[in-house]
């Protein structure tokens, strides 16, 4: 095992992004890369990964729930975390296992918070109160821009931004909407570049997951 894979061993490292950004590609993408290198990790979905956060998922992403408020949108992802870390990411960094989250507090600023019109300090105070002081080691932005993410989403259409039946209830957001998701993200990297890694998506997927690796790589190295 090399020495920067070794130093993954207890971190907890975020994939975040827009949809149809490529980063759950990239993901599964990493994780065979961790399996290659026998580095033991636990895989976690955002919201969800445990009992309760699953069924806190299913409200979430349910397109019925039209009239679901986007503060109680924010605090039901709060509140899915809050389980997450308690039950299963502290236990899994405890055992020296890297931690691999699709999405986390990075996805809530941007969609909920640039994107939503909520203050991005409440949301903060919220995530602080939620998770303590269990942010990630890393997070990793798949930036992407609204033209190719639309396009890459599924249930793919043709013409004007026309939401899919199989898109969940967020995917389902105007174009606008998505625009601002990226610019939070983008805000983001900006703002603390020491704690994020941006990765340009629009590339080929081989291109995107080499620097992937590259950048982790050199981050350790730091």
């Amino acid at each position: 095992m090399s020495t920067w894979i070794k130093q993954l061993e207890g971190r907890f490292i975020v994939f975040d992004g827009p949809d149809g950004s490529g980063k759950s590609t990239q993901f599964k993408r990493f994780m065979d890369f961790c399996h290659e290198q026998d580095l033991a990790f636990r895989e976690v979905r955002e919201p969800g990964g445990t009992s309760i956060g699953e069924q806190i998922r299913k409200v979430l992403l349910d397109p019925e729930n039209t009239e679901m408020s986007l503060k109680c949108e924010m605090m039901l992802y709060m509140a899915s975390r809050a389980q997450l870390i308690e039950q299963v990411v502290n236990p899994a960094r405890a055992d020296g296992l890297l931690v691999l989250a699709d999405r986390f507090v990075s996805s809530t600023l941007a969609y909920q918070g640039t994107a939503g019109g909520l203050d991005l300090d409440e949301i903060m105070h919220v995530g602080r109160v939620a998770i303590g002081d269990n942010w990630p080691d890393l997070t990793v932005i798949f930036d992407v821009d609204e033209k190719t993410s639309r396009q890459r989403r599924s249930g793919r259409y043709h013409g004007a931004a026309q939401p899919s039946l199989f898109d969940d209830r967020i995917e389902r957001r105007e174009s606008e909407f998505h625009e601002k998701v990226r610019q939070g993200f983008l805000d983001q990297v900006e703002a603390q570049p020491d704690r994020y890694l941006l990765i340009d998506a629009t590339k080929a997927e081989d291109k995107v997951y080499k620097s992937l690796l590259d950048g982790l790589r050199e981050r350790l190295a730091e």
